[in-house]
Formats: C-alpha cells, structure tokens, sequence
C-alpha cells in the first residue's frame, strides 16, 4: 500500500500480494489517524464512511472531517468521473495468483490543511485495514522513494511530493477464534468414509466459538436463511448443524486406479447458510502434483516456494462457470477431478500416502483428520501370517498327539 501526496491530493494504491488469500464480499476498509488538523476536501474512487464534525465550515463543506476517518471502495457501476484507475469493486480483490489485474485498488483524496512541502508534512499513523473483518496487523509509515509519473506523451516525468509504503501483514488467528473448514476422506479401496473431526470448527450449542446453527430439517428454515443470508452485512457464519460445525468441508476421494495413473475427486461443500462464496480458491499439497496430467472443470497454478520443488497446487473456479461457490443448499458444492501419472519411486497407496499432507480453502488452513484415521489398504499380510501361525500350531498339536500314542 503506498500514499502519495501531490498539492494537497494523495493517491493511495493497495496491493494484495498475498498468493491465495483474497478480500472478499462486503470489502476492505481502509483507516488511519491524521497526524495535524488535515481534513478531506473531496475524494475520486472511494468514499469515508462517516463526515465527522465539519460545522465550522460555513461554504464548502468537507467531504470528512474526522481525525480518524475510514475508507471504502465505490460500487461497480460508479459514474465516469468520479473513478480513477483500480477503483470501485466494491471492495473486493483478487488473490495474486488468480489475478493480478484485479488485486490492485486505488483511490484519490484532496486534503485541506497539510503542507505543502516535504519538511513540513506529517505522515498519518496507526493504520488499519479490515478485509472485511478483523486479522490485519499494519505497520508504520515508511517514507520512500518518491514516485515518478510518465506523462500521456511520454516525453516528460513529474514525480510526486512524497511517497510512503504501509504493510499489512494477516493472521488467521486474530480473524477468527476457530478454523472455518475441515477435510473428509474416502477411496475406493475402502468403504470407510473418515469425516471431519468431531468440533473442528466448534460444536453444537457453543455459539461464543461457531457461531449459530441452523438445522435444515427446520420447518422455519427458509425465515432463519432469509434474515442473514448472503447481502447481509454480518460476516459471522449461519451454518448447518453438523457434527464439525465448519462453514466449509473438502472432500478428497481417490476414485480410480489405472496402469499408469490414478484419479482424484475433490468436492467442496458450502454449510454456511450466509455466504455466497465468489472467486474462491483451494490450495493443496501432495508430492504428486509435480505429475498432474490433467484437471476438470476447475482452474490450476502450481505454488512453488521452495523452488524445484512441486508439490502445492492451487485450484480455483471457472470464469462463470462455477467460480461462484453458492451458499448451503442443493447448489452449494463444486467439484473436480484430477488425474495424476504414476511416479514409481515414489507412488503408493499404503498408509494414507494418496491423501493431501493440507489443505487450504481462501487461505485458510483446514482442519485435517488424525493421521491413524485414514483408509489403509486391505492388509493381506496380516492373513497370511495367521494362517501360517495355525498352521504351525496344528503341527505342534498333532506332534503332541503323536507322542502321545
């Protein structure tokens, strides 16, 4: 995030550098503290979300007069003049990896009664962000290099009064007090299907830690779903009442087993009854994603942040096609398959070894079940040796008997 201050106008331009994490419905919000008595005189782009105090100003009113004001995007749809590039999309932002075009916002803010040189202007502090709630920590102003602008003809340079850079860095601990989603696992070479873990995203009957749940077998379900549905402002979950009380479950069944490959159907559920979830992503890590042949129906980039090392991958939507994850219902699910080639070094179906080692759904890491839960292979082993030790048995027994006689 950089502020540049050119005559009383400051440009402030976000960035969500953040790999699989986006800003989702209703937004980010953007606040800081004036370090003087600056006011905003008008602003293009964006908008305060209250005026403050600004009767005594008889003429021109203020567009804000708060010493803390707080910032959001316009809608889509905003008229021409009052955008500027980047802005109004409602608040919503890309992840880095999905794209890069739409993880950008900007907005421009004229600001009365600052200075006007770069001895004399104060930088704001205590920034903050919310995207839409809490979980962003950010830091101090860092004055930079200031900012150079390549005009239309190209053939000259302006370059800005001052320019500062603010890092917001996220952690999933201070967003929320449980997880928000769980795995489940299944294959076909065993009919037990492992589900979540019991309470992992909170249990029944603790509101505090889950939030509320609905049961869809309610006669008044249709009116709970209705009063906090997606639109709504409130951004704690209304999810169905299950045994993991997670707003999202992944499913990862191994399905099928060929000569040179096997295939993989992941399934993601919807139980939150107030969200509608747009321009979702999932990131998993297996040690075979470095061999995926191919992929259905959903959008894939490998995430390789130790370098030659393959194994994380992120999956996401299809533009209007099932990019919008609906809310807990008939429609609330997505799903894929993935087929992946045979690595023989290193494949095998024994203890758990096809199953992803995380899972992540919008950045968020998922809770995965025990590791001794896991559908194991038939154990064929285990018959043989006790038909071996029976029979060993039998000799002894008919050696006694012989030696009885």
């Amino acid at each position: 995030m950089s502020k540049k201050q050119l005559n009383g106008q400051a440009v402030v331009t976000m960035y969500n550098f953040q790999q699989y994490r986006h800003i989702s419905v209703p937004g980010w919000s953007l606040g800081w503290t004036w370090a003087k008595k600056e006011v905003i005189w008008s602003m293009i782009g964006g908008q305060t979300t209250e005026q403050g105090d600004c009767s005594k100003y008889k003429a021109n009113i203020p567009h804000c007069c708060k010493k803390n004001p707080i910032v959001v995007d316009l809608l889509p749809g905003t008229p021409y003049n009052q955008q500027i590039s980047n802005c109004c999309k409602g608040g919503v932002l890309s992840s880095w990896a999905q794209d890069q075009s739409k993880a950008v916002a900007a907005f421009q803010v004229s600001v009365g009664s600052a200075s006007t040189t770069n001895k004399t202007v104060k930088v704001p502090k205590d920034f903050t962000l919310k995207a839409p709630g809490p979980g962003y920590t950010c830091g101090p102003a860092t004055i930079v290099k200031p900012t150079q602008f390549l005009q239309p003809d190209k053939r000259r340079v302006t370059q800005a009064l001052m320019t500062w850079n603010v890092t917001c860095t996220y952690s999933q601990f201070l967003a929320q007090r449980t997880p928000s989603c769980c795995v489940s696992l299944s294959s076909f070479y065993d009919n037990t299907v492992v589900p979540c873990t019991t309470c992992a995203c909170g249990c029944q009957g603790n509101s505090s830690q889950s939030g509320e749940c609905v049961d869809p077998d309610s006669p008044h379900l249709q009116s709970v779903v209705s009063n906090a549905g997606p639109g709504k402002s409130s951004i704690t979950p209304l999810v169905r009442c299950t045994r993991h009380m997670c707003p999202i479950r992944v499913h990862w069944h191994v399905k099928l087993n060929y000569k040179e490959y096997w295939r993989v159907k992941v399934t993601v559920t919807n139980f939150n009854y107030g969200m509608n979830y747009s321009d979702w992503n999932l990131v998993v890590q297996h040690p075979n994603f470095d061999n995926l042949t191919q992929l259905f129906s959903f959008n894939y980039k490998a995430i390789t942040p130790y370098g030659s090392i393959n194994d994380t991958a992120m999956l996401w939507g299809l533009k209007f096609y099932n990019d919008f994850l609906m809310q807990a219902g008939p429609l609330g699910n997505v799903q894929s398959e993935l087929l992946f080639r045979k690595d023989k070094s290193t494949f095998t179906f024994d203890k758990g070894w096809a199953f992803p080692r995380r899972v992540y759904f919008n950045g968020d890491v998922c809770v995965m079940p025990p590791p001794d839960a896991y559908p194991w292979l038939p154990n064929a082993g285990s018959r043989q040796i006790v038909s071996l030790l029976a029979l060993v048995m039998s000799s002894l027994v008919a050696l006694v008997l012989y030696a009885d006689t």
